[in-house]
């Protein structure tokens, strides 16, 4: 099994016919994804040829407007790739069209759109993942974003970070053991699927085993994350926090990751993760390690 995601999701992309949306697409379709069609209100009627993987070209089409698209293909997820200013007004018109789920890759989007388009979603019970995120895979199955899909394969490890290129990295480092779902959520200050979504789906699902966490230094997301964890999760978590030698004030690339006095530091969310029994890895690797002692353990 897996979260949000699965071999029979149904995937538009929101920017498809651009140089980005092109790229990620044609990766997408390589990795198996069921990429239904496009939306680019000036190119409708059209449709887009994708090289060969499999021995044929795959033809996606191309739609004026995602209500369009959904009623022809019976879309279930879309991922956006538009330019920040044009962000807002892409994912509120895949709510409005009553997608579940709408992964939103786009960098840079400004905080007060965010903000109204979660909103929306929130009352509408649509999905958001991200802003400024790499998106979701489900190894094998299906691949919502531009996550490389050759660094590992399926298993029984669920992950869920605020960094895009840590969610590959940890991918890699166990891919021996491979993984049900990997979800990036994003290190903007405001987002959609959050570190305890992620966990409660992944407690909630029988083929996950175990959790990795990545989140990084920056208001309070993580030390909420390991209350959750203490009073709703029963599968082992470990956990990795990035920023520990980020000098205090300054902004770490992610708009989320600044700290102010002693709040958001990543001491302070190592000690809260690892009062409520998670262990935190101080490196990638190390953290990799400590999921790989607890794998190995749990196939004894």
């Amino acid at each position: 099994m897996s979260i949000f995601l699965t071999k029979d999701s149904k995937v538009i992309v929101q920017g498809m016919t651009g140089s980005e949306g092109t790229k990620h697409t044609t990766r997408m379709l390589a990795s198996g994804t069921n990429i239904v069609g496009g939306v680019n209100p000036r190119k409708a009627g059209q449709s887009v040829r994708f090289p060969a993987f499999d021995g044929q070209d795959t033809e996606v089409p191309v739609f004026g407007t995602v209500a369009d698209a959904v009623k022809e293909t019976g879309a279930n997820v879309s991922v956006i790739f538009v330019p920040p200013k044009f962000t807002k007004d892409a994912v509120l018109e895949a709510i409005d069209a009553a997608v579940p789920l709408v992964v939103v890759i786009t960098e840079g989007v400004p905080v007060h759109d965010t903000a109204a388009f979660f909103a929306h979603a929130a009352a509408a019970g649509t999905r958001i993942i991200g802003p400024n995120c790499p998106g979701i895979i489900t190894p094998g199955e299906s691949n919502a974003g531009i996550i490389p899909a050759d660094i590992a394969g399926p298993g029984r490890i669920g992950l869920v970070s605020k960094s895009g290129t840590l969610t590959y990295q940890m991918m890699y480092e166990l891919r021996d053991f491979g993984f049900s779902t990997a979800i990036g959520i994003g290190g903007d200050p405001i987002i959609g699927t959050t570190h305890i979504d992620a966990l409660q789906a992944f407690q909630d699902d029988p083929d996950t085993d175990a959790i990795v966490m990545i989140g990084e230094i920056g208001g309070d997301a993580e030390e909420r994350a390991a209350a959750f964890v203490k009073e709703n999760v029963t599968k082992p978590v470990v956990g990795y926090v990035a920023g520990f030698t980020a000098p205090e004030g300054k902004t770490m690339g992610h708009a989320g990751a600044i700290v102010s006095g002693s709040s958001g530091t990543a001491a302070a969310k190592q000690e809260a993760l690892e009062a409520v029994g998670v262990r935190v890895g101080k490196t990638p690797t190390e953290t990799a390690n400590l999921m790989r002692e607890i794998m190995q353990n749990l196939t004894k």
